[in-house]
């Protein structure tokens, strides 16, 4: 069928015009000029979506490619640079936006969970720039639960926010977080609203700004805009091939002996997952609790999972309406951006301003029969990133060079003309940007760590690793970060939603992922790859020392590791 896009009519000075007043002004009036690099620093709008994955774009090239998701950021993607090899430090939501704002590892920002929190003296990334003489700003989610006091201007979310009528988190008379103000509508719609209306009638034209712009779409549960319930209604959506058949992935700490824990690890698409899955989540109460709790499940309960026929078509009915909600947030991201953009068109500001397009990690849709995120599987770890800036970055360029989240700032503050603080751990990238050309001394690795050890009925274990442009080493140890047996320990946080305490077991996992892109199958026993696994544990162990990473202040967890390291 085809499917006709609703226009979004964009604010301008203050009011909302009809949309053929607003194509009538906009193909009759030149746009206008903005300064060049050569007067000013160039400015810098840093675009992020929540959970949006390498696999629901054009650009990657992956299964849902051919349904062109994002035609907007695939044609900005191709105005500037693509990466291939972008990773996330811990995909989960708060410490990848704290390694994003602080270019620190977890250890480093004290942020390793959840219930991390970002005080506004570590907030560096705005504090770096507006010593640059940069105006900053964001809008939209922001989940680090202090107050984002380091920005001149800040309109957003409280926690995940809510996808309509939302309500935003705003510096007033009252002591954080107690100003608020409310909107009608759909959160992608209005968070691009309110970015425009800052430029409108905040931003000083005398200075370059910093925008943090950021999106709570796509993240689960699904709610797309009214408008997009008939996008790809009548489409197939591809399905991967191991959301049937999971093949040689995982090890004993993900699948347990004779596959018995596969019930519990793993939020799943399919029945798999008898405490978290799919249907729970579309089709509430069938046959289910919502989000069955561990003590409830019988033994009898606990053995080999099998995708008989009758699952099989159950599975596929749930993956089609999975995906379609996903994909319908994607869709109102795609056309917000692609509102703002012709906003920055109109007034003059595309050429002499960087423009980045991220997530905060990657997602599972459905790989391995798995939902959400958490994991150090590719779909997981990976991070969309593209960059556009004309003045500095050529067109229609793409790198294999590995980056991750710590990267971000050290990059965005070395194009904006400052010198990279030496408290950050990342390193910039920006001599990437401008020659295509990776440096012979370029990091060659990126390292890995899950801390949340079976939290929120997702079940999965916790796990760090270490992985290369071809290979991927994954230790699973099985332990909260806080020691469980110690009757003093505060180890279940009421956001965890745990409602058991269990060790898993522990267990390597590796990958050659030129032989298997899809990570189908563990060679950690295969001796064919024992040479490059003894060099991979001594990179992780190198990565583990000088980012601060170890578990020197975990010793529970330091004695697993030391007690399984040759296994």
């Amino acid at each position: 069928m085809t499917y006709k896009i609703q226009k979004l009519t964009p604010k301008i000075l203050g009011r909302t015009l009809p949309a053929c007043m607003v194509a009538l002004a906009m193909a009759c009036s030149p746009s206008k000029k903005e300064k060049t690099s050569e007067e000013r620093p160039p400015n810098i709008i840093y675009i992020m979506a929540d959970d949006h994955t390498s696999q629901a774009f054009g650009i990657y090239g992956s299964r849902l490619a051919d349904l062109n998701p994002t035609p907007t950021l695939d044609s900005l993607a191709r105005e500037g640079m693509i990466f291939d090899n972008c990773f996330v430090n811990n995909a989960i939501c708060v410490p990848s936006r704290a390694a994003v704002l602080t270019g620190q590892r977890a250890q480093t920002n004290g942020v390793i969970d959840l219930e991390g929190e970002l005080p506004p003296e570590k907030q560096y990334l705005p504090k770096e720039l507006k010593k640059l003489g940069y105006q900053t700003a964001i809008v939209g989610k922001w989940h680090l639960h202090d107050e984002p006091a380091a920005f001149d201007y800040y309109k957003v979310l409280p926690v995940q926010g809510k996808y309509f009528d939302p309500d935003f988190r705003v510096r007033g008379e009252k002591p954080w977080p107690n100003n608020t103000v409310s909107y009608k509508g759909h959160s992608s719609d209005i968070i691009t609203d309110q970015v425009i209306d800052w430029f409108e009638n905040e931003r000083k034209e005398d200075q370059p700004f910093f925008m943090m712009y950021h999106f709570k779409a796509p993240h689960d549960d699904f709610e797309n805009a009214p408008r997009y319930e008939s996008y790809l209604e009548d489409t197939f959506i591809p399905e991967p091939a191991s959301l049937y058949d999971n093949g040689n992935n995982g090890s004993v700490a993900t699948r347990g002996k004779n596959d018995s824990l596969t019930r519990i690890i793993g939020s799943s698409v399919s029945h798999r997952n008898l405490i978290r899955n799919q249907a729970m989540n579309i089709w509430k109460g069938e046959n289910y609790k919502n989000y069955r709790n561990a003590e409830d499940i019988r033994p009898e309960e606990l053995v080999k999972w099998k995708m008989d026929a009758e699952e099989k078509a159950y599975t596929s009915k749930v993956y089609q309406s999975y995906l379609k909600k996903y994909l319908r947030c994607v869709k109102g991201v795609d056309d917000n951006v692609k509102r703002f953009l012709a906003y920055l068109k109109e007034e003059g500001l595309l050429e002499n301003t960087i423009i980045v397009y991220t997530s905060d990690q990657g997602f599972m849709l459905g790989e391995h029969d798995y939902i959400d995120k958490r994991w150090m599987y590719d779909e997981s770890m990976r991070m969309p990133f593209l960059i556009r800036y004309p003045e500095k970055i050529q067109a229609d360029t793409r790198t294999d060079a590995i980056i991750n989240n710590t990267d971000f700032a050290p990059t965005l503050i070395d194009l904006a003309g400052g010198s990279v603080p030496e408290y950050m751990q990342g390193k910039s990238f920006a001599s990437i940007l401008k020659t295509n050309e990776e440096p012979a001394d370029w990091q060659k690795s990126t390292y890995y760590r899950y801390w949340m050890h079976l939290a929120h009925r997702h079940g999965n274990p916790a796990h760090f690793g270490v992985r290369t442009k071809r290979y991927k080493l994954i230790f699973y140890y099985g332990r909260y970060w806080v020691d469980t047996d110690d009757p003093n320990a505060e180890w279940n946080k009421a956001s965890w939603g745990n409602d058991f305490t269990r060790h898993t077991p522990v267990a390597w996992e590796f990958y050659d992922l030129k032989e298997d892109p899809n990570e189908m199958d563990n060679r950690y026993d295969d001796p064919k790859y024992q040479e490059k696994i003894d060099e991979l544990k001594i990179e992780l162990k190198r990565l583990r020392e000088e980012l601060n990473e170890t578990d020197e202040n975990y010793p529970h967890i330091q004695q697993v590791i030391d007690a399984h390291w040759d296994d």
